[in-house]
């Protein structure tokens, strides 16, 4: 009895000695392996995300191509442009739009959002705190040209005689309406030479284009003599670029970017515009014109 009693034991703790040694190969093999096989490997895409950017119309065709480029960069976002004059997207901005990122072409728009100037009733007369002043940068400089139809049939060749031209009411110019940037600088030059927009208007040598693109249209099509547009605009319509103004006649030109305070992805917003500024992205602003500011 002594020896089946023996017996009985010692084979019982080789069972539990397998058991525990079958456990253990479990856990450190087939167990913790496929564990760190799957922390070395790829981590999972993010959730889908759609940002809704409200870009100038002068950066049209740029900011498409940099969309296409950010694809590979952020798989899962989708970002989705609107292109307007400034003006014009300012007050969808103020009447609730849906933005997350805002690249306006001249500061006035920018400021009008920017809660930091709310006590300044020139720069933000409706006291609209709406972007995060925090991610506000200065993104791009432009520069504001006169430009001419294919041959050039007035012969126009600098903004001095543009200023004659006008005088002597013998053109047709285009400009933007006065509520959007490129117009804003035209009548900036117009004042610089001294010259009266109200009257030109009256003696029927202006037009309008209520953004970049109507007035760039204007001059493609020959509807005009000359126009005042974007370096980038005429270069992406191939039009000729006769004089380029200064910074004393129209001041700099500098296109301000910043995510929206009531943006819902405001960290996929704010990567984007960090995305913008990387001298890959930065050189394929440069090749239509614009220079980082």
């Amino acid at each position: 009895m002594k020896k089946v009693l023996a017996l009985t034991l010692a084979m019982a703790m080789a069972l539990a000695l397998a058991a525990c040694g079958s456990t253990g190969g479990s856990s450190s093999g087939s167990g913790s392996a496929p564990a760190g096989s799957s922390a070395a490997g790829s981590a999972p895409a993010g959730e889908p995300v759609e940002i809704t950017v409200f870009a100038a119309a002068s950066m049209t065709e740029t900011v498409d191509q940099i969309i296409e480029a950010y694809k590979t960069v952020a798989p899962n976002v989708t970002v989705i442009p609107t292109y307007e004059s400034s003006g014009t997207l300012l007050t969808q901005i103020k009447e609730g739009a849906d933005c997350d990122l805002f690249i306006s072409a001249a500061q006035k728009q920018m400021n009008a959002l920017d809660g930091s100037l709310k006590d300044d009733a020139e720069k933000n007369p409706d006291g609209l705190d709406m972007i995060d002043t925090t991610t506000r940068i200065n993104l791009l400089e432009n520069k504001v040209t006169l430009v001419v139809p294919e041959g050039n049939p007035k012969g126009i060749e600098s903004f001095d005689q543009l200023a004659e031209h006008l005088k002597a009411g013998d053109i047709l110019m285009a400009m933007g309406n006065s509520d959007v940037p490129v117009g804003q600088y035209t009548q900036k030059i117009l004042a610089f030479y001294q010259l009266d927009e109200a009257a030109l208007n009256t003696a029927g040598v202006l037009t309008y284009g209520s953004n970049v693109k109507e007035v760039t249209t204007q001059v493609s099509e020959a509807s005009v003599d000359c126009g005042v547009i974007y370096a980038t605009d005429a270069y992406s319509a191939g039009l000729a670029v006769v004089d380029s103004a200064t910074a004393e006649m129209c001041g700099q030109v500098i296109y301000p970017a910043a995510v929206l305070s009531g943006s819902q992805h405001a960290a996929e917003a704010k990567a984007f515009l960090d995305y913008l500024s990387t001298p890959e992205t930065m050189a394929i602003f440069e090749a239509v014109g614009f220079s980082a500011a």
